[in-house]
């Protein structure tokens, strides 16, 4: 059975590993014919030690700039390598819920594709890791992209 994928997802947050994430899902729906959404998530709650708070619409503002941004780099990449059928979506929430569950069924999407996560261990206990919530929770496939690079490092 061959997989056509026609609606891909990739989450964008500035790493590295999101930028390959991005990069490569350009190539798969080169070949499917299909369309890349890239998304940057803003979450207007911050952990601290005494639970969850809100950010200041200040900061908010500022971080939807900067996805702005992205978006456009995006699609300014997508044109130096011919493909432009790419859909920029800056969502505000979880960034769990947002990718693995609200975007898939709003955009029919039949990919997610996301970078391994960068965080360090103390940072993932805290915020748990985005990549593994999307894997149990997604209701398509799943392809977590990692940097061949660093894995060879290692």
């Amino acid at each position: 059975m061959e997989q056509e994928y026609q609606n891909i997802l990739v989450g964008i947050d500035g790493s590295e590993q999101a930028l390959l994430a991005f990069k490569k899902a350009v190539e798969v729906a080169r070949r499917n014919r299909g369309t890349v959404y890239v998304v940057n998530v803003i979450d207007q709650q911050f952990y601290n030690f005494m639970g969850y708070a809100p950010i200041d619409q200040t900061v908010v503002d500022q971080q939807t700039e900067a996805a702005k941004q992205m978006i456009e780099d995006c699609k300014a990449y997508g044109k130096t390598v011919d493909y432009q059928d790419i859909e920029g979506i800056i969502a505000y929430g979880s960034v769990r819920e947002t990718m693995a569950i609200n975007l898939p069924k709003k955009y029919k999407i039949d990919l997610i594709m996301v970078g391994q996560s960068g965080l360090n261990a103390v940072e993932r206990f805290m915020t748990g890791s985005v990549a593994s919530y999307v894997i149990r929770r997604a209701p398509c496939d799943v392809l977590i992209v990692s940097d061949e690079e660093e894995v060879a490092k290692e």
